[in-house]
């Protein structure tokens, strides 16, 4: 076994990195297939996660292969070879198999203990065997890391240390009430209809949400997905709406959930502050007829109360860089009059008055709503309110972007996608708050481990020492094989030449000569072909099937055809949907 990962994560790489180096689907296809004609790798497979991406192969030479599996992720992740590099681990033979085991039972996930990697273990499982890619040392690699994640979830208490990723994101997002509490009767729409996206809208069902609009590029997915959470027995109510509705559906949920393959931005900034405004002021624009009427279809949504709004007035007003500075601050002063307080820049900060005129020109007598404020209107008088730090008290904060607005939250969105759904600038919207990778990385440092985890670390030992056992007596097998072999013929020569020597034996006779000298060959084969198989399977037994070869002057030609037989027979496989 030469088993060689080179790969990046979390763990070893920040979130930036992550997300521009994150493989489609067709990325993956074509970087195990020119893994497989590069020159070190007879066979390999791909785990490409949110949060991690690892190039499993069979090499045949150490330095070599680190060399074309680093430069093929950098090739087909999109990120330079000389970026990359400081971020890549590699693991080697043993300390890849039980990277992948302790992989596979959460121990390095995000979030410790989450059992959703098993599946996309089985994803990449399935990738390797649909390209035929994977060889006998993967499938065994891979089957049998799900069988040990699978174990340490059943044997241990593993689950209580962390959450599913989606369960701890919800967590995040409800802050300090029971997410229970938090989510009982609320609206959510989720965006994609993939594993993460499903597992998603399966725990806001069971978390207890009202409704869930579901939104995928391809509509029979969504419906399926929908007409799964209305059977599933919670009570939700779910539909399925077309990509197009996205827009529309913001102004009406509470929370949206969005984790897709788009490599660019599903929801921007201004995205969700024109729903926020909407939500706050009315119906969205596409609700309403060009006479303002709202059509029949709409009538049964849920009725906002309008915020009232004051004309703009331009006359005298500071436009620098076509900003419009003077309504902009006096829409954000009435939201701040309003409700005591309002975030900004990720912080809370509490406006105790105007500011002199050299920071934020807003008179205590400012009226406006938000309805029209900008992305770049935010970050304006972001630095306005940075330069007036003597008119505003900062709190303390864990984290930038799970804060808690100190208005209160209009619309909560987690952003589970690599690269990422949502941009990250929604979170200076007042009455918005975003969980996102990034965020979770920074809550679950601080989060407790369990002490099942030590329970964990264990089982991963004795396993990876089972695994590495199994595969070096497994070598040995086709060189015992051929030994067989060539003793079975080495009888069956003997015996023919004995016929032609004494002729006059009968059937019996020579049936009994025959199994006689079997016997004799059995006996003497069986205790060095058992010792041998014990030898070979303990650390640095690999030579004795070399030496069981030059000893018995076996054909390698003959051991290598008994084991390309022994890996096409499916009776010697395990069946992979018992892992499932």
């Amino acid at each position: 076994m030469s088993l060689l990962v080179v790969g990046l994560s979390h763990r070893s790489a920040p979130v930036s990195v992550l997300e521009r180096a994150s493989l489609s689907g067709d990325a993956k296809v074509k970087l195990l297939h020119d893994t497989l004609a590069a020159e070190p790798a007879t066979e390999a497979t791909v785990l490409a996660t949110c949060n991690r991406i690892e190039l499993y192969a069979d090499v045949d030479k150490f330095h070599a292969g680190v060399a074309e599996l680093s430069t093929l992720l950098a090739q087909h992740s999109g990120v330079g070879l000389e970026e990359l590099t400081p971020y890549l681990y590699v693991h080697y033979e043993d300390r890849a198999v039980h990277h992948l085991f302790s992989v596979a039972c959460g121990l390095d996930s995000m979030v410790v203990g989450e059992g959703q990697i098993l599946g996309q273990i089985k994803d990449a499982l399935a990738l390797g065997q649909e390209l035929h890619t994977a060889g006998r040392l993967i499938n065994d690699l891979f089957q049998q890391a799900l069988r040990v994640g699978k174990r340490a979830h059943s044997e241990t208490g593993i689950d209580r240390a962390g959450q599913s990723l989606v369960t701890f994101g919800l967590e995040q997002l409800a802050v300090n009430v029971p997410v229970g509490e938090w989510a009982a009767g609320k609206r959510a729409l989720v965006i994609g209809a993939g594993s993460m996206s499903s597992l998603a809208a399966a725990t806001l069902a069971r978390v207890g949400v009202a409704e869930i609009v579901v939104a995928n590029r391809t509509a029979d997915r969504a419906e399926r997905l929908a007409e799964i959470l209305v059977a599933s027995g919670t009570g939700v109510s779910a539909v399925a709406v077309p990509m197009a509705r996205v827009a529309d559906e913001l102004t009406r949920v509470d929370v949206v959930v969005s984790c897709t393959g788009a490599t660019g931005l599903v929801l921007s900034a201004d995205d969700v502050l024109a729903a926020v405004s909407w939500g706050a002021g009315g119906l969205a624009p596409a609700e309403q007829d060009e006479a303002g009427a709202v059509p029949q279809a709409s009538q049964g949504l849920r009725p906002r109360t309008p915020a009232p709004r004051t004309p703009p007035a331009t006359a005298g007003r500071d436009t620098r860089a076509g900003v419009d500075v003077a309504d902009v601050v006096a829409r954000l002063a009435a939201a701040a009059q309003t409700h005591g307080r309002i975030a900004d820049a990720g912080a809370v900060r509490t406006i105790s008055g105007a500011v002199e005129a050299d920071g934020c020109p807003v008179g205590p007598d400012g009226r406006a709503a938000l309805t029209g404020v900008d992305a770049n209107s935010l970050e304006l008088h972001g630095t306005w309110a940075d330069q007036g730090e003597a008119a505003a008290q900062r709190q303390p904060r864990r984290s930038t972007r799970t804060q808690a607005h100190a208005t209160t939250v209009r619309l909560a969105l987690l952003d589970l996608a690599m690269p990422r759904d949502i941009d990250a600038a929604v979170h200076r919207i007042p009455g918005v708050r975003l969980v996102d990778i990034e965020s979770l990385a920074e809550a679950s440092a601080d989060a407790p481990m369990a002490a099942d985890v030590d329970a964990v670390r264990g089982i991963v030992v004795q396993e990876v020492a089972a695994f590495g056992a199994a595969q070096r007596a497994a070598h040995i097998t086709p060189t015992v094989v051929a030994l067989r072999a060539m003793a079975a013929e080495v009888v069956a020569m003997e015996v023919a030449r004995l016929d032609g020597r004494v002729p006059d034996l009968d059937e019996r006779q020579r049936a009994e000569v025959t199994q006689t000298v079997r016997r004799v060959v059995d006996k003497l084969l069986h205790a060095p072909t058992v010792r041998v198989k014990q030898l070979a399977s303990e650390p640095g037994g690999a030579g004795y099937a070399d030496a069981l070869r030059e000893l018995f002057d076996l054909d390698p030609q003959t051991v290598a055809s008994v084991s390309r037989a022994d890996a096409a027979d499916p009776m010697n496989d395990d069946d992979p949907g018992r892992a499932s």
